[in-house]
């Protein structure tokens, strides 16, 4: 995204929602902030940035037609207990820990999975204080084997975020992480676009404790990795 002024920046939002209003009257219900994000994940191109948010609102109303997703909803992917969130960063961007190795192939509906992000994710957003719109992940490959991987989840869990979540992801700390994944990583890859590519942190397992620790205070950091706070499911948080 090359460098702009703020004023001229919210001038471009304003123009937006003067065009995603005239094609959707329901785009009057999103805030300011809301559009900007599409904007910045466009590099600004208003045609763009409009097409990525009416593409969202169909989908919102779709996937997510009462306003929010049920655990009743989710009923094969949350006892897989894979997700949790708790904690803030030192920037205030609440914490989402996500462990692969949970993940069970053999139950996963390619629907259902989407909506378990789409959950997620949502629950992520709404736990940010105000002035805030990221969040970081702790994405944990301890235990990690080729009977985890599952590029169509991975996919799909990339493209919900990109599609309908722009410019929430903060940071993504890959940890824990085998030399086999590596192979998954090279097909996934090129699904990311590049402003989020850069985003994805590979971590030293030698180093894990530090690198968390620069960004996230111990008393914010989960006690597995040496914090204070227990981990806590992502339904309960």
């Amino acid at each position: 995204m090359g460098t702009v002024d703020v004023e001229a920046e919210w001038f471009l939002v304003a123009k937006m929602r003067a065009f995603v209003e005239a094609q959707d009257p329901s785009a009057k219900e999103a805030d300011n902030f809301t559009l900007r994000r599409f904007l910045r994940a466009r590099d600004l191109d208003i045609e763009k940035g409009s097409s990525l948010f009416l593409k969202y609102l169909k989908w919102r109303r779709q996937a997510v037609p009462n306003g929010f997703i049920s655990e009743s909803e989710i009923q094969n992917e949350l006892p897989q207990r894979k997700v949790y969130m708790q904690g803030f960063d030192k920037v205030g961007r609440p914490i989402i820990v996500g462990f692969a190795a949970k993940h069970d192939y053999s139950k996963r509906h390619m629907d259902e999975f989407r909506r378990f992000v789409a959950y997620f994710l949502d629950k992520a957003c709404a736990r940010m204080p105000s002035g805030q719109e990221k969040f970081i992940c702790i994405a944990d490959f301890k235990g990690w084997g080729y009977s985890h991987c599952d590029i169509r989840a991975y996919i799909a869990a990339i493209e919900v975020m990109q599609n309908y979540y722009p410019e929430r992801l903060g940071k993504v700390f890959l940890i824990n992480v085998p030399q086999m994944f590596m192979k998954a990583w090279k097909v996934v890859y090129p699904f990311i676009d590049k402003n989020t590519k850069e985003k994805f942190i590979f971590v030293d397992d030698k180093k894990l404790q530090e690198t968390l620790l620069a960004d996230i205070d111990d008393s914010q950091l989960p006690d597995i990795y040496g914090g204070k706070l227990p981990l806590i499911p992502i339904e309960n948080a």
